[in-house]
């Protein structure tokens, strides 16, 4: 995720935090500083948000490594001001794996909650949860009311988030998973409004929420449906075929003068008839803004995702989401054949849409 700081790698995964979140802890300190109170007050709030942040930290760890025992690798963690999001490479295709890897989160919360209850209950005689005052109550008991809080708003029907997902989990095991999650996404996009409504009433929050969870239910919806359009379908019915290919040693005016005199905007390179890289719109417009242009080897892109002809394009896609560069070269017996984007898999799924709407010839 853009503009983000990292702050290491945990079980061989890349932890890191937004600046907004950043921003977000200046804004505790300077408005405590600001309303009067002492030091130790605006320090001892800093300590509990960076202590709310790590469980929520432990919480997508619960998603993350949940994931990983079905072969699912996590991009990153980041860490954002209304929670944090961890980016698995894809979601299992198998709704009760969905549904361990929804449920891990909260669990954490679960853990980290009945630990501080355990913990209260020895070590202050009298407690009691009803009675907390959030706001001036101990640094401990704070934090079990967060985890708590935690675990119940996570589980609230709103796709995408987990509560969403077990609700997408447990149709799916009844209905077509395209189906599930459209329903699914309904639900979310329903609870957004109430969030909306709510925080337009009394928690600006629950907007930025709100907006978050209208805007990620209809990604997701969308490419359940994208990846249910492309199931069955080799690389090769959508590949681009006729492209153009430049050569390590060629220069930048000649990929220029490629790009002014057809549509093509990204071009395989080829050493020897091997693709050894791709030379990118957006890169070679940033080198030509320097006072010595270089060659194409000096900015073409050596990591890229490859398919071959026979693939699929469910599986295709996945891998061009998931890398930086963004056009895959397609290869059929170690020969390039095809190149594939976002905007010719767009292009044929319109098509494809076209014809299945095209009505049938009657026959006599």
């Amino acid at each position: 995720m853009g503009w983000s700081l990292q702050l290491g790698t945990f079980a061989g995964i890349r932890v890191q935090v937004h600046f907004t979140f950043l921003i977000f802890l200046a804004w505790i300190v300077v408005s405590g500083l600001v309303a009067g109170k002492g030091q130790q007050v605006v320090l001892a709030n800093t300590a509990f948000m960076l202590a709310l942040f790590g469980c929520v930290v432990l919480h997508e760890f619960g998603h993350a490594l949940t994931a990983r025992r079905y072969g699912i690798l996590t991009k990153d963690i980041t860490l954002l001001p209304i929670g944090g999001v961890a980016r698995l490479e894809r979601m299992p295709d198998d709704p009760r794996q969905e549904l361990w890897v929804a449920l891990a989160g909260p669990a954490v919360n679960v853990v980290i909650a009945a630990g501080l209850w355990a913990w209260l209950l020895v070590n202050r005689p009298g407690f009691n949860l009803a009675a907390i005052d959030i706001a001036n109550a101990p640094f401990a008991e704070r934090l079990l009311v967060v985890n708590i809080s935690l675990v119940i708003f996570n589980m609230l029907p709103a796709f995408p988030m987990d509560g969403g997902r077990v609700v997408r989990a447990l149709l799916a095991t009844r209905m077509d998973y395209g189906r599930a999650t459209q329903y699914a996404a309904n639900l979310g996009q329903a609870m957004a409004l109430l969030f909306g409504i709510v925080g337009f009433l009394s928690n600006p929050m629950l907007l930025f929420i709100a907006l978050f969870v209208w805007i990620g239910a209809a990604q997701e919806a969308s490419m359940v449906l994208m990846k249910s359009a492309l199931a069955g379908i080799p690389v090769s019915a959508a590949m681009m075929t006729n492209f153009e290919s430049v050569t390590p040693l060629d220069s930048l005016d000649h990929v220029s003068q490629l790009i002014l005199s057809g549509a093509q905007q990204d071009f395989p390179v080829l050493d020897q008839n091997q693709v050894v890289g791709v030379i990118t719109r957006a890169d070679l417009l940033k080198a030509l803004a320097q006072k010595d242009a270089p060659s194409v080897n000096e900015i073409m892109r050596r990591d890229f995702p490859l398919a071959h002809a026979s693939d699929m394009l469910e599986t295709a896609l996945q891998r061009l989401q998931a890398s930086p560069c963004p056009t895959m070269p397609v290869l059929q017996n170690d020969s390039l054949v095809g190149l594939l984007t976002a905007e010719n898999l767009g292009e044929f799924l319109i098509i494809e849409n076209a014809r299945h709407q095209r009505p049938a010839l009657l026959t006599q």
